[in-house]
This record gives C-alpha cells, sequence and structure tokens, in this order.
C-alpha cells in the first residue's frame, strides 16, 4: 500500500516550471496524508494567480495518479503567507548580491559586434537553445535594450515575467530562462534612457531576476562599445566574449573595437563568429578579425562560420530557432558545431575563491 512517504517521494518528482526546481524543496507541499486509498494533498503556490499553477497541478495529479493504491486525489491549493515567501526567496537567492561573481560556477559569455545588422541575436539565441538541448541548465539576458529582439525570436513576445516578492522569474523558452527590457515596455514603445539607468537596469537583471542554478548565462549585448557594454564589462569583469562579424572587411574591422573594449574591463574574448560567409558577402573577415584580437598569450580563434540560409529567417519569423526546426540547415549545422565546442571548453579558474585554503 502507498503512505504518506511515498506520495512526498512521488512529489519531489514535480518541478516548479519557473523556478525549476522540486516543489518539495520549494516548501510548496505544506501537508500530505492517505487514507482508505485517497491522497490529500495541500499545496501553497508562491502567488495568487500564479501562471505556472495550472501545469503545477495537472503534474501533481499525474505524479500521484501513477502510485499503487491511490484511488482519489484530494488536492487542496492555497497561496504562500507573505513570510512564507520571503523566507523561500531568501533561501534562493542566499547570501551573495550576485549570482554571476568571480566565485561563481555559472560561466558567463557575452556576444557582441561592432555594428547592428550582422545576425548577433539570432546568433545568441539559436546558440542558446543548442546549447540547452545539450542538457545544459542555459539563461539568456537580452541586453540590447534599444534593440530588443530576442523575445520574439524565441516566441515569448508579450509574455510577462512573474514577480515574486522583490524576486524576478523570467519566462522560459525552449529550456532557456530569458529577461528582456522588452517584457516590460508596451508594444512599440521606444526606449530612449541614458547611461545610469541603462547600468541599473543591468545591475537588477542580474542581481533580482531568478534564473535558479545555471551552467551558462548568455548575454545579447548592444552593438558597439556603448554604456551597457561598460556597464556588463564593471559588473562582469570575469565573463568570456564571443564577437559576431559578417565576412566583409569593413565590418570586421569596427568588430575589433567591440572586442577591445571588453578586454579593457577585464574580460577575455574567446572566439570570432563569422556569419553570412560565404555567397555574396565572401568570406575572410572572421580570420582578418580574429588575427586583430590575437595577442601572444591569448589566441583568438574562430569558432564558426554561419552561412546565410532561408530557414534561419523562416523560423525567426515561425518563432521556432533554426537548431530545433531545422537542426539539418547549413546554418543550425554551424550554430550546434559552436555549441558543441562551447559545451567542451572547461571554465577557467581564474579569478575563482576555490572552497579550500593551502596546507
Amino acid at each position: 500500500m502507498t503512505d504518506a512517504d511515498a506520495v512526498r517521494a512521488a512529489l519531489a518528482r514535480v518541478t516548479d516550471p519557473e523556478i525549476r526546481r522540486p516543489i518539495t524543496d520549494l516548501d510548496m507541499v505544506r501537508d500530505v496524508a492517505v487514507e482508505d486509498g485517497v491522497a490529500r494533498v495541500r499545496l501553497a503556490l508562491t502567488i495568487v494567480g500564479c501562471p505556472a499553477a495550472d501545469r503545477i497541478e495537472r503534474d501533481v495529479r499525474d505524479a500521484v495518479a501513477a502510485l499503487p493504491g491511490i484511488d482519489r486525489l484530494d488536492l487542496e491549493v492555497g497561496v504562500m503567507t507573505p513570510a512564507e515567501r520571503d523566507a523561500l526567496i531568501a533561501r534562493l537567492r542566499g547570501t551573495r548580491t550576485s549570482r554571476f561573481g568571480p566565485d561563481s560556477l555559472t560561466r558567463v559569455i557575452a556576444v557582441t559586434s561592432g555594428k547592428g545588422g550582422v545576425g548577433k541575436s539570432s546568433i545568441t539565441a539559436n546558440l542558446a537553445v543548442a546549447l540547452a538541448a545539450r542538457g545544459l541548465r542555459v539563461g539568456l539576458v537580452d541586453a540590447d535594450v534599444f534593440g530588443f529582439s530576442i523575445p520574439g525570436i524565441l516566441g515569448v513576445r508579450g509574455a510577462a515575467p512573474t514577480q515574486v516578492g522583490d524576486m524576478i522569474l523570467p519566462p522560459i523558452a525552449h529550456g532557456v530562462a530569458v529577461i528582456s527590457i522588452g517584457m516590460f515596455v508596451e508594444e512599440g514603445t521606444a526606449v530612449s534612457w541614458r547611461g545610469p539607468l541603462l547600468h541599473r537596469t543591468m545591475q537588477q537583471f542580474l542581481t533580482d531576476v531568478w534564473f535558479g542554478d545555471l551552467d551558462l548565462l548568455l548575454l545579447d549585448l548592444p552593438p558597439g562599445t556603448g554604456d551597457v557594454a561598460i556597464s556588463l564589462g564593471q559588473l562582469l569583469p570575469h565573463a568570456e566574449v564571443l564577437v559576431v562579424t559578417t565576412p566583409q572587411p569593413a565590418a570586421a574591422e569596427v568588430a575589433e573595437r567591440s572586442g577591445l573594449v571588453a578586454r579593457q574591463t577585464g574580460q577575455r574574448v574567446i572566439g570570432v563568429v563569422e556569419n553570412m560567409t560565404g555567397g555574396v558577402f565572401g568570406s575572410g573577415g572572421g580570420d582578418d578579425l580574429a588575427a586583430r584580437l590575437s595577442t601572444d598569450d591569448q589566441p583568438v580563434p574562430v569558432l564558426a562560420r554561419v552561412p546565410l540560409s532561408v530557414p534561419l529567417r523562416e523560423g525567426g519569423e515561425r518563432r521556432v530557432p533554426v537548431v530545433l526546426g531545422d537542426p539539418g540547415d547549413p546554418e543550425a549545422a554551424a550554430i550546434l558545431g559552436l555549441a558543441a565546442a562551447l559545451a567542451a571548453q572547461p571554465r577557467g579558474l581564474a579569478g575563482r575563491s576555490l572552497p579550500f585554503a593551502p596546507g
């Protein structure tokens, strides 16, 4: 016969889709009892109108229904008290003001370019999805405040983050936790902010947004070397940088500046991506840029050459990334190869606090 402990064990396999942790770990299961084949479960959701409520309730019913000897589930769904919610937020956040500092286990990769129109956001979105498809826990910050496009590419345009106290839970798209200023402004609104406000916004994205325990955090930077790039260099000096360019020499020359600014803030340029390679755009810009950014102690390779293809554009229009919708496409194959290369790279220990002291 199934007892209360067996029901709790089944509920431990139910995950909150926004926080991405078992509901038992989040103290959402208040009480469990079993009597005469009836399982009684009391749940406490984080907030009133929780957007994940239907999903959690369905998963709880499925988990309990699969247990032998349970004929019926009596499920009562309530909401956490303010004290319970505050305790949960404090436990999730821990004592760190930022989860992405030099002692973090999360690898941070900023994707930048010298100018707009080189396909940087499409590369970043597809790369994030490709990494998540490999089983990695991935977050994505759309830091292109003035030209945000990540929500549209990933199909979460109009999706609103969930507010739990002063903690923000980002929407999940294709396994990637995504945050963008486009989720906080009305459709068609132009963002015209200056440096201090841009800096505070980036800081909030890194501190108030709960991404969970990530393997990788990708940032889609605005093109160029403006306020956002400088702020993120200050906030994330240990981040790694991918520079995206098109094959034309002029584009590579401009892209060099974004890599140099990143390096000035302490960030490390780990590679170049040549997008729209071949065809009418020619080739060679990626090699030129990699040579410009390489130093004697830090060579910069071309990590991917991504050809221009129709499925990428169609995937953006259908809100299905090409790496999922048409993985056999040459462009998708190039991005999947880039994801494999990045996933195989170990995170460096430079600047990190190790959990032991020398004897």
